[in-house]
């Protein structure tokens, strides 16, 4: 039989090099698009995050408590009044008089207590509450929080609070040392309260809704208000001003609110903001934005430094002379005026990343970058607004 001519077998490198040169174009054009959806994605948010329900909100509680079971780090009866005088009025409603008895205890203290209470509680739920001491006591560690009511802005009671304190910090101190770490009087108490009244809030029953923007502008609530006519498909939203979008509820949508806010929360814009710089001399931090401009300027910095140095030398009288020993004094002054330093041009029109470049090319610190930041605001050549905080 005739023999069949072998197969040529060629390197996987060399047999289909087109290929492989086109998967990897395929795969380098597919990064590159999700990257840049990825950009442009970053760059919008939601109405969620930018906007809030008006009157959906929190409401404050507080109230006026006495925390028991201390070691010794409550206050002392003597200095604190109104201390001593809860715990005689709690143990008379416990059936126990005390009016002239002498009380010297340090196991308990004397605290306020603060909690939010959220949007649609309802009676029986659980929220955190803190716990935070008034008068001189030096812990609250081991504590337990007796039976408290929390009062709301109406001077009703919409929880009872009542719990063992958690803190974070602890205190201990001896005859000559003392260590402190955190806050020991101020503490904790996880689903330390049961909500007892419900804050009376319907919104099915609304006929108009209105949006609260978080960080009030023209342009952002312009188009929110846009991009929720063109969900709807008709003129329902408009914004009123710059921290107000008013929404006319839509007839298909009545009774049925908490469809009408998922949609509409989820909805995506691309927010704006006027130009800010905010300055915190005390720390010396400084957060500027992007859209923050610079007109051409020339910058130099300098600094005068006078420099003193006390080096004293003693001087020794010569042998078997009748001297004495003298110190004398030997003072060094160095004076730097910063010739080093040279004017430095910033460009028209700059972005923010080409102004930092440019300023930390000048070689100063934060706190020098605020008062160039300031002077150059002060020539015209800033567009943008300084917050000192």
């Amino acid at each position: 039989m005739p023999r069949r001519p072998a197969k040529r077998i060629m390197p996987i490198a060399t047999a289909r090099p087109h290929r492989y040169a086109s998967f990897v174009r395929c795969a380098a054009a597919t990064l590159a698009l999700v990257f840049a959806l990825g950009g442009q994605a970053l760059a919008l948010s939601r109405v969620k995050d930018l906007a809030s329900i008006e009157g959906v909100r929190q409401n404050q509680l507080v109230g006026y408590g006495i925390v028991v079971g201390l070691n010794g780090t409550g206050d002392t009866l003597n200095n604190i009044p109104f201390t001593r005088q809860s715990l005689q009025a709690m143990l008379e409603r416990l059936g126990v008089n005390t009016r002239g008895a002498t009380m010297r205890t340090q196991n308990l203290a004397a605290v306020m207590v603060t909690a939010s209470l959220p949007p649609f509680a309802t009676q029986g739920n659980r929220i955190d509450i803190t716990v935070s001491s008034l008068g001189d006591a030096k812990s609250l560690q081991g504590g337990t929080l007796l039976v408290t009511p929390l009062l709301g802005a109406d001077g009703e009671v919409y929880a009872l609070a009542q719990g063992s304190v958690a803190i974070a910090g602890f205190s201990a101190e001896g005859d000559a040392a003392k260590i402190t770490r955190g806050v020991p009087t101020n503490g904790r108490v996880p689903n330390g309260a049961m909500i007892e009244r419900e804050t009376a809030f319907k919104m099915n029953d609304m006929r108009s809704l209105r949006l609260s923007l978080r960080n009030p502008d023209f342009t952002t609530s312009k188009r929110i208000a846009a991009a929720i006519n063109d969900f709807m498909g008709a003129d329902t939203a408009e914004p009123t001003d710059p921290a107000t979008v008013t929404l006319q509820i839509p007839a298909k949508y009545n009774g049925n609110m908490i469809r009408l806010v998922t949609e509409i929360e989820q909805l995506k814009i691309e927010p704006d903001q006027t130009a800010r710089v905010i300055v915190d001399e005390r720390s010396g931090i400084i957060v500027m934005g992007r859209d923050v401009r610079v007109s051409t300027v020339a910058i130099a910095q300098g600094n005068l430094t006078v420099t003193i140095t006390e080096q004293p030398q003693v001087s020794q009288p010569a042998p078997l002379s009748n001297g004495t020993t003298t110190v004398v004094p030997r003072t060094g002054v160095k004076v730097d005026t910063g010739d080093g330093n040279k004017l430095a041009m910033v460009k028209e029109g700059v972005t923010l990343r080409e102004l930092v470049d440019g300023l930390n090319a000048l070689g100063v610190g934060p706190r020098d970058l605020i008062s160039i930041l300031q002077a150059i605001k002060a020539a015209g050549a800033l567009q943008a607004d300084i917050e000192v905080m």
